[in-house]
Order: C-alpha cells, then structure tokens, then sequence
C-alpha cells in the first residue's frame, strides 16, 4: 500500500502543533465522559490513542474533529476550531470513523470521489486533479480492481478500505482515523502501517484510536486513556509509556522489543 509523493497536498498553513486541546469537557446524554483534557499533538507525527473499553478515546477523536458538542478550546493547525469555515476544516483535516454508513448502491469510485468534495465549488464537476487523487487514493488502499463495483457487494474489510481511500483522497493535513483497522486481515493491516508511515513522511499528521496495541507501539507517540482522563502521553519507544500502557490494562499485557520493534503479550500473571 504506497502512497507515492507528489499528490499529497501541503500547501495550507503550517503549526508546529496540529491539534491543541484545553480544558476538553463533553457530556453525552448528562454523563461527563471527557473531563477537563489539556492535549498538545505534533504536527507531522502519528500519535496513537489507547486505552480500555469506555475510556473516551472514540469520544476524545470526535471531540477534536468538531463532530460533537464541547466545552474548552480547540485548535487545528494554530486556528481556533470553531471559527474555522466548513470548507476549511474539510481541506485541512480528514476523518474515518466506526461504522460509518455510505449508500450500498454508490460505486467504489463515487464514495471514493467524496473525499473530493471540499476542493470543489458549489456544484461543480470533478476535474483531472480530483481523479488523479481518488485512483492513488484506491490503488494505495488496493481497492482499485473495484472501482464500478457498488459497496454492498463488499465485505466489511473491503468497505473498510473503501471508506478509508475517501478519507485519503481528502489530501489533507491532519487525519483523524478512529478504529482503523477494523474488519481488516493481517496483511491489509500491514499494508495500512505502511501507508501511514508514508504519510507521516511527507509532513502528514496522523491520529488513530486502536485496541491492537502492538500496532499502536509503531507510532511516534501513544496519548494513555482511563475514565475520561489522559494518564500519560509520551514516544512510543519510551520505558515510562509502556508502563503506562501496562497499568492502564491492569498489567494483564507486557511490553516486550521483539525483532527490533515493540510488541504487546499477555502477561504471565
């Protein structure tokens, strides 16, 4: 899965810090899930958000994407969220969510096309550029060979591809990606490591919720979740957060190197 250079678009403003977070409260249906966060996430680095079931970390990613009612202050890319148009957010920061919901019946390549939408006018057609982007987009999540092919006729690791190849197709500066590798088999899963790595390369901030820890130990920095409330945020390849990660789960998994990268086992309890 490689995203070549080259079509990645880099041209809006830059920050040092992508995402800024200050005294993050949400509240779903009255209950507090998020309390009072303080998060700085580097531009240009893959960050990755853990932490066990109920932890707010689905919570947290939406929070940050504007796609839920928050209390605090929250900055892209050195702007104030809120006063940022929706054309701009849109260019500037993409999102793949949980079971997210796209018409059976549209084609691979329409809900592909849909990460295209910010970089269009009002009812404007689809130009070269927005095609060049959507077929590296597909052929860098394999999901070409399907592109007149509807999404229903898919199986969920297909869709799931689908789906993030519309996130891609965005070119945008910061994406947020919550659960990522769901439905997806191993060597897709390696696939989108690389990818991100990619990414990450030429300049792109990544942020990704995940349950697959080991995978998670691959990013520049793990954000630790508990409650509502972030206990450590730190390098991947640090001893202090794989403490953290350990306690977080109650040491019923342990952070060992392995081939040169760190992996997460079952603890020997």
């Amino acid at each position: 899965m490689q995203w070549r250079k080259g079509l990645l678009d880099m041209s809006g403003p830059t920050a040092s810090v992508a995402l800024l977070a200050q005294q993050l409260k949400v509240s779903l249906a009255g209950r507090p899930v998020l309390h009072g966060l303080d998060i700085s996430i580097a531009a240009g680095q893959w960050t990755s958000i853990v932490g066990p079931n109920g932890a707010g970390k689905s919570t947290l990613l939406k929070a940050l994407a504007g796609l839920l009612p928050a209390a605090g202050h929250v900055e892209l890319l050195g702007q104030p969220l809120h006063s940022l148009p929706a054309r701009t957010r849109a260019l500037q920061m993409a999102w793949l969510g949980q079971n997210e919901s796209t018409g059976d019946d549209l084609k691979v390549w329409d809900v592909a096309m849909l990460g295209r939408l910010p970089h269009q006018s009002w009812l404007g057609a689809s130009n070269p550029v927005d095609h060049a982007a959507v077929e590296q987009a597909l052929r860098a999540t394999h999901a070409w060979e399907w592109r007149e092919r509807a999404l229903g006729q898919l199986s969920a690791g297909e869709r799931q591809r689908v789906l993030l190849a519309r996130a891609l197709a965005v070119q945008a500066q910061v994406l947020l990606m919550d659960e990522p590798l769901a439905n997806l088999d191993p060597p897709h899963q390696a696939d989108w490591l690389q990818l991100v790595r990619s990414l990450v390369a030429q300049g792109c901030t990544v942020v990704s919720v995940l349950h697959e820890i080991s995978m998670a130990l691959h990013a520049d920095t793990i954000l630790v979740m508990a409650q509502g409330r972030i206990t450590h945020h730190g390098p991947c390849a640090d001893a202090q957060t794989h403490r953290a990660v350990e306690q977080v789960f109650d040491h019923r998994l342990a952070i060992h190197a392995l081939a040169g990268q760190w992996v997460a086992i079952p603890a020997n309890n």
